[in-house]
């Protein structure tokens, strides 16, 4: 299960475990005493590839403990059943959540992998009466298929996307009172790649929009928007660590400088609810 979440690359994420959660989380682990941040979120909070993530960048600049929640690949999915990792973000001061993509998480439409919320599973019915010319056996990834699905009839998705975003909001809804009573999003690239999420090389949180998180402006403390570069190839090297095989899957993770954004953005917000 490890090597199945961390890789086999050459960087050490000191895996660690909490309590009675099978996930696999990055190390090392932190003793959940008052006072400590709870970081949850997808790749970006887990930090692959990064030597220095922005949970960890942020306890070396306020002196507080950041427990690193993050998962790789995951959406909403993983954290909504997992009651051990939601008891200990309940127990933070603070808890910084990562804005996921609302396209990975199952739905009335599809399946997503239980931890790995980026893997397509398998259609429901009402996506195959949706798309009945379509093939689903050729799609391993969820983005893969939505562009699919976009390219093929937009009509129809637009119906598909509309009750995707409504999980999402209810997700959330239903997420936030089970965490601490400060909650920060961290939302990367802004909602302008909200969008765009079926272009080549999009990220961001997919499908969520400005207007999503002005819902949900009432039930968080604050929502930190950290800007990204999307025009030139990223830079790897220093502050990232991977072999040749793996330089592709670093090339779309956010660099290293992002990470150091993300941990500057948060800090007067922090200061400001511990």
């Amino acid at each position: 299960m490890t090597y199945d979440i961390l890789g086999r690359g050459p960087l050490d994420y000191v895996p660690c475990t909490y309590g009675t959660s099978k996930l696999v989380f990055r190390g090392p682990k932190r003793v959940l005493t008052d006072p400590y941040v709870a970081f949850i979120g997808g790749t970006t909070t887990f930090g692959k590839f990064i030597q220095q993530p922005f949970p960890l960048l942020v306890e070396h600049q306020t002196g507080v403990t950041s427990v690193n929640f993050g998962q790789a690949n995951a959406g909403l999915d993983v954290f909504s059943h997992e009651p051990c990792i939601l008891e200990a973000a309940k127990e933070a001061r603070v808890t910084v959540l990562e804005v996921l993509g609302a396209i990975n998480t199952s739905n009335a439409y599809y399946r997503v992998h239980p931890r790995r919320n980026d893997r397509f599973l398998r259609p429901e019915r009402q996506l195959q009466h949706l798309y009945p010319d379509v093939d689903f056996s050729q799609f391993n990834f969820v983005r893969h298929m939505l562009r699919h699905l976009y390219h093929a009839d937009a009509r129809q998705f637009s119906t598909l996307q509309k009750d995707i975003q409504a999980l999402w909001m209810l997700q959330m809804r239903e997420l936030l009172p089970h965490l601490s009573p400060e909650v920060v999003l961290i939302r990367f690239g802004g909602g302008e790649f909200a969008g765009r999420w079926m272009e080549e090389g999009s990220g961001g949180a997919a499908m969520v929009t400005d207007s999503m998180l002005d819902e949900l402006g009432g039930s968080v403390s604050a929502v930190v928007d950290v800007s990204v570069d999307r025009g030139d190839p990223k830079p790897l090297g220093a502050g990232m660590v991977f072999d040749m095989m793996e330089q592709p899957a670093a090339r779309a993770v956010h660099s290293p400088a992002v990470h150091n954004a993300a941990s500057q953005a948060l800090r007067p917000v922090l200061d400001r609810l511990m």
